[in-house]
């Protein structure tokens, strides 16, 4: 069953499913499906929308995604109001109150992983493990939990169990870190211009021994590492991950539709499976760009049929 899929993720357009994206989900079996605000309009609405998805690939397991991190990155933003709730928010009660803070966090997710559960969905993208830099001009800003790194990777050690415990797979990003960038990769490409040693004492060090099934890597360029290509194009650095951050499950490319990323949806695909990115991530929902990743995702190879298996049996 799930060696017959692709190594691909895609978005779809609506609040429900066209004709023309069922056919698609029947030929092309994407590994997994991600939803976004324009997909999810109430309780029952999220409910029908998983099921039928599942249903298409008659698999209660199925991978159904979601970015819901809490603060502005609230997808179920109809459901929910998690303004306050942000990465910061967290960060700054665990930096004033531990006890506090583990109390609070432990009912957030706890909370949170019983309403995807109830949705159908069972991958949340967090957490954001980019070390925070708090200026005006960070881009990554309140989805940090702290620029203090310990505190970022204690944290994320603490998010991972807990939705885990869950039954909610988790994807740390971005990797290999995000939070120097000052430009955003969905519009224009960032250049982080910092010695490698640097990066390792700091940014790259959130990301390491951490338990999560997934990963999502950045689409910056890292100049002292390789000046050419984004992290999600670099094999320079998808083996830094690998071997040096010692991250041992499935990459998934951050959306490859972003402007971060300079060519054409066909050679993005390409470039990021070559560089070594397991799994690729389509957003938009744009039918014509999800094609054109399909016909360039390959099958499943055994390391992601092996990851998907241990994937499932913890949702067991």
């Amino acid at each position: 069953m799930i060696n017959k899929r692709r190594a691909f993720i895609v978005g779809i357009k609506s609040t429900t499913l066209s004709k023309k994206e069922k056919i698609f989900l029947k030929k092309h079996k994407p590994w997994g499906v991600i939803l976004f605000s324009r997909n999810l309009k109430d309780f029952k609405q999220i409910v029908r929308l998983t099921s039928e998805i599942k249903s298409i690939f008659s698999d209660k397991k199925y991978p159904i995604l979601i970015d819901q991190e809490g603060g502005r990155v609230n997808r179920l933003n109809k459901l929910i109001d998690t303004s306050i709730l942000t990465a910061k928010y967290f960060g700054n009660l665990y930096k004033l109150n531990k006890k506090k803070f583990f109390s609070y966090y432990k009912v957030y997710i706890a909370q949170t992983s019983y309403l995807l559960n109830e949705l159908g969905i069972n991958i949340n993208t967090v957490p954001v493990l980019d070390v925070g830099r708090f200026t005006n001009n960070s881009i990554i800003g309140d989805r940090s939990y702290s620029s203090i790194p310990k505190n970022v990777s204690k944290i994320g050690d603490y998010c991972i169990k807990e939705f885990n415990n869950e039954k909610i797979g988790t994807v740390i990003k971005h990797i290999p870190g995000h939070g120097l960038t000052k430009i955003d990769s969905h519009k224009k490409t960032p250049v982080i211009k910092n010695k490698i040693k640097y990066l390792f004492k700091k940014d790259f060090s959130t990301f390491k021994n951490k338990n999560s099934f997934f990963a999502m890597t950045a689409h910056i360029i890292y100049k002292d590492i390789d000046p050419k290509y984004t992290a999600t194009h670099s094999s320079k650095i998808i083996k830094l991950i690998r071997n040096n951050i010692g991250f041992k499950n499935i990459i998934i490319s951050d959306d490859i539709s972003m402007k971060s990323l300079k060519y054409s949806v066909k050679s993005n695909t390409q470039r990021a499976l070559s560089a070594g990115c397991n799994l690729i991530l389509h957003c938009n929902g744009k039918y014509s760009e999800m094609k054109i990743v399909a016909e360039n995702s390959p099958k499943l190879d055994n390391f992601i049929i092996k990851k998907t298996s241990q994937f499932y049996n913890f949702l067991s």
